[in-house]
C-alpha cells in the first residue's frame, strides 16, 4: 500500500478539477491525471478511487469554491437588478479572460458532455441549476419590491430564463463567442424584465 501522507490531497483535487473543467471526462485519460497532479496511479486510487469518482470529487470542489459563493453575493445582494446584472458582468470577464478564458463552465460543460450520464453527476447538475434559480429569483424578488420590473414579471420564471441564459454564455464563450455580444444579449435580457438598472 502506498503511503498516500507524502502529498496534499487537496492540491491534487485542485489540479484535476483544472484538467476535468478544461478538458471534460471523455477526453481526459487517467494517465493526464498523473501528468498534471505528480502522483502515481496507487496513490490516486488508494486517496480518490477510480477517475468517475475522481470526476464526482472534482466537480463537488468546483461547486463549493467557485458556483456557491457566487449565487450567495447574488441572493444576498440588495440591490435588485444591478446585482443581476454585475453577476453576468462577472461570468463573462471570467469566461472571456484572464486564466480560464475559453474553458466554458465545468458545471455547462457536463450538461452538454458525457459527464451527465452518471446519476450523481446529475444529481449535481441539478442541485447547481436550482441553486442558481433560487439566487436569480431571490435578486429578482429583490428588484421587485423596488419597482425595477415591469409589471406582471414573475421573478420564479425570469429566474430560469436568467439561468438558461447562464448556461448559454458559457457554452457560448467556450466557442470562442464575443464578450460584447455576450454582454449586448445580456442587457437585452434584462431591459426585456423592465431594464432599470440603475434603480
Amino acid at each position: 500500500m502506498p503511503d498516500v501522507k507524502h502529498f496534499d490531497p487537496d492540491q491534487a483535487l485542485e489540479s484535476v478539477v483544472r484538467l476535468f473543467w478544461r478538458q471534460g471526462v471523455a477526453a481526459t485519460g487517467i494517465q493526464d491525471v498523473v501528468t498534471a497532479t505528480g502522483l502515481n496511479r496507487s496513490s490516486l486510487y488508494a486517496t480518490f478511487g477510480g477517475k468517475q469518482e475522481l470526476y464526482r470529487a472534482a466537480l463537488r470542489r468546483y461547486l463549493k469554491q467557485r458556483s456557491q459563493p457566487a449565487f450567495r453575493r447574488l441572493a444576498e445582494d440588495g440591490r435588485g437588478l444591478p446585482a443581476v446584472a454585475d453577476f453576468f458582468a462577472g461570468l463573462i470577464e471570467a469566461r472571456c479572460s484572464g486564466e480560464h478564458a475559453r474553458w466554458g463552465c465545468m458545471v455547462s460543460n457536463a450538461h452538454a458532455g458525457a459527464e451527465n450520464g452518471d446519476p450523481e453527476v446529475r444529481a449535481l447538475l441539478d442541485r447547481h441549476h436550482r441553486e442558481l434559480r433560487d439566487a436569480l429569483c431571490a435578486a429578482l424578488v429583490t428588484a421587485q419590491g423596488r419597482g425595477q420590473l415591469t409589471a406582471g414579471t414573475d421573478p420564479d420564471a425570469a429566474a430560469e430564463l436568467l439561468a438558461l441564459l447562464a448556461y448559454g454564455v458559457n457554452l457560448r464563450s467556450r466557442a470562442g463567442a464575443d464578450s460584447e455580444a455576450l454582454h449586448a444579449t445580456v442587457s437585452a435580457a434584462l431591459r426585456a424584465f423592465g431594464g432599470r438598472i440603475g434603480v
